[in-house]
């Protein structure tokens, strides 16, 4: 990155410059450093930070830190503006704000969506799921649950022409299900986009309230993962899975039960001495 400055580049002594270049060579590293660790690394002293810090215009080293986060991407810089919000990791305060991140869900889930959410997943012909990367997981484990309760489901390849090809099968009555958080992948515009052509009906989790009407999936869940530049929390996403699991589990009533009790016999006997 390339740090901003209120302070022209001429005004920097050398040891400034020291710092300065190594922020800007070093972003995410930088980030988890303490002001000891830096100190060590460019062989100065304590103060000459502190000093360079308040001659940036800051008060200290960790509002220093802070600007170097407002200006900072990527995953590293999400972890880190998490850490230094919460001034250290401690267990109780995480936990704490997964609990928010929870009640946030709930404030801004439509329960309505959620509802034919439920019904889509019960009443299609075939349910596609999509996730990469992270998503993938969810993807993996909503795939497991439903196989479970005896729907009709079909975990699509995270990309490349192996996606497409499955992809082909999906028509008419069959819903796709896709994890569409902080923007939508090339992968999902595809599977919207094809939608209209196939006619199948789409479920999208997300994370933003507004969204274009091109990336707007027939059926939206929000979950809330934390604010654009904080490490991104998968326990509203998770907990919203979970939700849908049990409430399928409900509407499919009897079916649900005999394809869980045929999986538990079957289990005896795979596992019988």
């Amino acid at each position: 990155m390339e740090l901003r400055l209120a302070i022209p580049p001429g005004e920097l002594t050398r040891a400034e410059q020291k710092i300065l270049d190594y922020i800007n060579t070093n972003t995410d590293t930088f980030l988890f450093l303490s002001i000891g660790q830096l100190a060590e690394r460019l062989e100065l002293s304590d103060a000459t930070v502190s000093r360079f810090a308040r001659h940036a215009g800051c008060k200290d080293y960790k509002a220093l830190k802070n600007l170097v986060l407002e200006q900072a991407s990527g995953p590293a810089a999400k972890m880190a503006s998490t850490i230094q919000q919460a001034e250290g990791f401690t267990l109780s305060a995480w936990l704490e704000r997964q609990q928010e991140y929870l009640r946030k869900t709930a404030q801004l889930l439509d329960g309505e969506m959620f509802g034919r959410a439920v019904e889509a997943l019960c009443s299609a012909g075939r349910v596609y799921i999509h996730g990469k990367n992270a998503s993938a997981a969810l993807a993996e484990l909503l795939h497991f649950r439903l196989r479970r309760l005896g729907v009709n489901v079909c975990l699509l390849p995270s990309g490349g022409s192996e996606l497409l090809e499955g992809l082909v099968q999906a028509g008419t009555g069959d819903l796709v299900v896709l994890f569409s958080f902080s923007k939508l992948s090339r992968e999902g515009r595809v599977l919207l986009e094809q939608s209209r052509t196939a006619g199948y009906r789409t479920l999208a989790f997300v994370s933003r309230t507004c969204l274009a009407a091109d990336e707007t999936a027939d059926i939206s869940l929000f979950a809330y993962r934390g604010a654009e530049k904080e490490y991104h929390s998968m326990t509203a996403p998770a907990a919203l899975l979970d939700a849908l699991i049990v409430a399928v589990s409900e509407r499919l009533g009897e079916k649900a039960a005999e394809a869980l009790k045929t999986r538990h016999r079957l289990k005896q006997l795979y596992f019988a001495d």
